[in-house]
């Protein structure tokens, strides 16, 4: 009789399983695009990330007959049980043979750990914070994973309805192909709103230029996505990590940011070249010969994701993403972009999806989360 059983990492070599499980689960997969294996390690550092410091987290393998079959962690925000009075404990990096056996001991796994803690209910996939990986694929199995979603098998979310567990937010993605000409009239309507509201492109000229802007740009974030139910603001430890860390990695020129007459930002966007075909290529390792596929990536790539956007509420719905968007289509025109991929935005997160109305977006991926009231 098979048998399926789940262990706590506890050590390096387990941490090490649990982080490359999914790379053998999906090594044939043409879609699947892997994460960079030392950041998915330090992930559960506290000392590199800061989210720990207010979280706790466990990770857990399971394995069938001996074998390797699938993986779970869960975690508890209290940072959002303080602010938001929401108390639940997330479950994401789950992962799993197609065998239901297995996928319900994982669930099972987090089931348990919730009622060690007294909480009520489990919802996933989903990571520590707001700017974490969140959400099932539902749609869009056939096509290339991004850096910032979740790819998994159809199979994935048959198991967990089949568990009784049941949708609790939706995310939609689109694609964009750019025009080869922008119309006059576009042209015409960007001078209309610079000139109204007094408002200019940046131009950098340095990484070191955008360096005093990225607290504003956080700031932003934190008007544009306040109104939503589950945002909690992101705490200065993680502005400092992200800023140390990431920032230093994007491109200048794919920063757009437009401030006002006195020179206070008032709406960003980011967009960066497509890595997933470099990541998949370099196999979640820059080293020893990873960095050579981002870097051809970053100098000649026809497609684009689009990452993070903040605009003010002020400015909100009067003609600034087109300044934002002109901008972008001169960028890609001369990068020979082509396509741009948006990142996940929540289905009820209406306001951003308008940004995107005027270019012909193709909803192509859905993903959701999945939750359980275990009273």
């Amino acid at each position: 009789m098979s048998k399926v059983s789940v262990i706590e990492v506890k050590n390096t070599a387990q941490l090490k399983q649990f982080v490359k499980f999914p790379m053998d689960l999906y090594k044939n997969s043409p879609y699947y695009v892997p994460s960079f294996i030392n950041d998915e390690i330090n992930i559960w550092n506290p000392a590199e990330n800061p989210a720990m410091q207010y979280s706790e987290a466990k990770q857990f393998l399971a394995f069938k007959n001996d074998k390797l079959a699938g993986r779970i962690a869960v975690i508890i925000n209290h940072k959002e049980e303080r602010e938001l009075g929401i108390r639940k404990v997330r479950f994401g990096w789950i992962d799993f043979i197609d065998d239901i056996e297995v996928s319900k001991a994982l669930i099972d796994t987090a089931i348990a750990y919730a009622k060690e803690k007294n909480i009520d209910k489990i919802e996933g996939p989903m990571g520590f914070t707001n700017l974490d990986k969140a959400g099932m694929l539902t749609l869009g199995f056939d096509r290339l994973a991004t850096m910032i979603g979740i790819y998994n098998h159809e199979y994935y979310p048959k198991h967990l309805e089949k568990l009784g567990l049941t949708k609790e937010k939706e995310w939609v993605e689109f694609e964009l192909q750019f025009p080869e000409v922008l119309p006059d009239k576009i042209h015409k309507f960007n001078e209309l709103i610079s000139q109204k509201y007094k408002l200019k492109v940046l131009n950098f000229k340095s990484k070191e230029e955008i360096i005093e802007y990225v607290d504003p740009m956080f700031d932003l974030l934190d008007e544009t996505y306040k109104h939503l139910s589950t945002y909690t603001p992101i705490s200065d430890e993680q502005r400092k990590t992200y800023k140390e860390k990431y920032f230093k990695l994007i491109d200048k020129d794919y920063i757009v940011c437009v401030a006002d007459d006195a020179d206070q930002l008032i709406a960003f966007a980011i967009t960066m070249p497509s890595y997933s075909k470099a990541l998949q290529k370099s196999k979640g390792k820059l080293l020893p010969f990873g960095w050579w596929h981002f870097l051809k990536a970053g100098k000649k790539n026809d497609r684009a994701n689009f990452y993070l956007i903040g605009i003010h509420p002020d400015y909100q719905r009067r003609g600034v993403t087109s300044i934002i968007f002109k901008e972008i289509w001169k960028l890609f025109r001369k990068k020979g972009v082509k396509y741009l991929e948006t990142n996940p935005e929540l289905e009820e997160n209406k306001s951003v999806q308008l940004l995107w109305q005027d270019y012909g977006p193709v909803n192509h991926k859905r993903r959701r989360t999945y939750s359980l009231n275990i009273k």
